[in-house]
């Protein structure tokens, strides 16, 4: 019960922020019930009147709200499906750019993170020069073979953790409340939306992982032209405190430096979507936060990409979607396109092959009557999953993380030539995985790939004939005995279940109660 009130306290605080930036008004009331419609309608009366005319009300909102906040704005840009295309695009342009925690706080983090005094650990270590919603990145100077060397130093949030922590346990709250009550909401599946989220932000508050990520994407690209990734010190990183060299370079969105210094811009602009779908096909592990801030250009042209926090991955099926896919747009052959989607499983056998391939083809058609400039390839991919919704494509979190990144890199390439052809940059990557993979050479790869899973199984039936036999005997057991409960357990099973009914009911319309008891006490 007590869980449950601090849980819609902290939901109350933030629906009033929202509804003092205007969220509500991005909210489309005409397929509501009376009772939301009347809900919504209450909330816009606390809206600040500058707020009505404005641009971002959702990422002003949640700036407000504080860090959590923050990053499940940037999340839920990559959630299309869940928020809409329009509210997606407002949190793409979401800042992470938050006020930096003292100096004394990031030096003792990094004592406690070592053991050691922070002169034993750096020669020099500087004031903050950016801050995030998770950590702040400090300037340092250490010695390696009697040299001195500049590194960054990333160090978590003081206290971040906890706050995660509590704040995530009301997105569950709301995520189940959603899911008993709304069909839709299940459909999307939002408790394994915030799950999702909570595995991301695990993973973005131990450095150690992120570590890991750079070493993995450098080993991916070591050979690649035209891009690399800064080494890591691992003598210098612990789950707190991430080391990394010092990246002499610059920002890809200082478009005028670049200029001067001789780059050209339009092949930068090749240079980042050729990476990205490299990435993503080749090697199925991309950078999935490639946002103009994350990406620089160092005097050689290569791209230098920072900030591993969130990563992609696609398997195989994944890579091998992604690549049909572009390549039968490219091509025209959307028959092609919607025989994927089935063959991968991703649209259910109970819809009709060419009826997809004609929804396909509503979506396909229309690019090629215009010019290169005016096709948006990620545009494109968000149709198409919105389509796939309407043939009850179930949310595929790996794909909406790529067609999110889709989306920014393109936003990216654009920005350094808009004249940019999409498909002709992509062509070459496309065709030469398809050639790879779906060519003589990738076809002895199945082979020996196939060969190699059929003497795995083999190797487990014993094992597998062993357990069937056990779980012959257990059903053969329960169907003559009949599983039997304890008196005692359908009672209590009866009583919690009406105590939790009790307990909801009470619980949202003291919500109701707190949220208005805010609005008035504040204002």
């Amino acid at each position: 019960m007590i869980s449950g009130l601090s849980h819609l306290a902290r939901l109350a605080r933030a629906g009033f922020v929202f509804a003092r930036e205007g969220v509500f008004a991005l909210v489309d009331t005409r397929m509501l019930p009376l009772p939301a419609k009347a809900a919504i309608a209450f909330a816009r009366l606390f809206e600040r009147p500058s707020a009505r005319s404005g641009h971002g009300r959702l990422s002003a909102a949640l700036t407000r709200l504080g860090p959590t906040y923050v990053k499940l704005g940037q999340f839920l840009a990559t959630r299309a499906d869940v928020v809409g295309p329009v509210i997606a695009r407002d949190l793409e342009s979401l800042q992470d750019k938050m006020a930096p925690f003292p100096q004394a706080d990031a030096e003792a983090a990094i004592m406690a993170a070592f053991d050691k005094p922070l002169s034993s650990v750096y020669l020099t270590f500087g004031p903050a020069v950016a801050a995030a919603s998770i950590a702040q990145v400090h300037r340092a100077e250490v010695e390696e073979n009697g040299e001195r060397k500049t590194v960054a130093v990333k160090v978590l949030r003081p206290g971040i953790e906890r706050r995660f922590k509590s704040e995530l346990a009301s997105f569950f709250f709301i995520a189940r409340l959603a899911e008993n009550w709304s069909a839709e909401a299940r459909r999307l599946r939002l408790i394994e939306v915030v799950a999702t989220l909570a595995r991301s932000v695990a993973i973005e508050m131990d450095f150690r992982l992120e570590a890991a990520a750079l070493s993995e994407m450098e080993e991916n690209t070591r050979e690649d032209p035209d891009f690399r990734v800064p080494a890591v010190d691992w003598n210098r990183t612990a789950r707190e405190v991430l080391t990394l060299e010092w990246i002499e370079a610059t920002p890809l969105n200082d478009h005028a430096t670049l200029a001067v210094k001789g780059h050209d811009l339009p092949t930068l602009g090749r240079k980042v979507i050729q990476s990205f779908l490299r990435h993503a096909l080749r090697d199925g592990f991309f950078h999935a936060d490639m946002h103009p801030g994350n990406l620089f250009v160092d005097d050689a042209g290569n791209l230098v990409a920072v900030d591993f926090g969130i990563m992609g991955r696609l398997g195989p099926k994944e890579r091998r979607f992604l690549a049909e896919i572009l390549f039968g747009f490219i091509t025209r052959d959307y028959q092609r396109v919607a025989e994927v989607h089935f063959d991968a499983g991703y649209v259910p056998r109970t819809h009709s092959v060419e009826n997809f391939a004609q929804a396909i083809r509503a979506i396909g058609e229309p690019i090629h009557n215009r010019t290169a400039e005016e096709i948006s390839m990620a545009k494109l991919l968000m149709l198409l999953f919105e389509v796939t919704g309407l043939f009850d494509m179930r949310t595929r979190p790996e794909l909406l993380l790529l067609q999110k990144t889709m989306v920014v890199v393109e936003g990216v390439a654009r920005a350094l030539d808009p004249k940019l052809d999409m498909w002709k940059t992509a062509d070459p990557v496309v065709r030469e995985w398809i050639g790879r993979k779906l060519g003589p050479v990738g076809k002895v790869e199945d082979a020996i790939e196939g060969a190699g899973e059929i003497g795995r199984f083999l190797g487990d039936v014993p094992s597998l004939l062993m357990r069937a036999g056990t779980l012959t005997e257990q059903i053969d057991t329960a169907t003559r005995d009949g599983i039997v409960l304890a008196p005692e357990t359908v009672v209590a099973i009866g009583a919690a279940e009406a105590r939790r009914n009790r307990w909801l009911t009470a619980g949202v319309w003291i919500g109701v109660i707190v949220l208005i008891w805010i609005a008035f006490s504040m204002y």
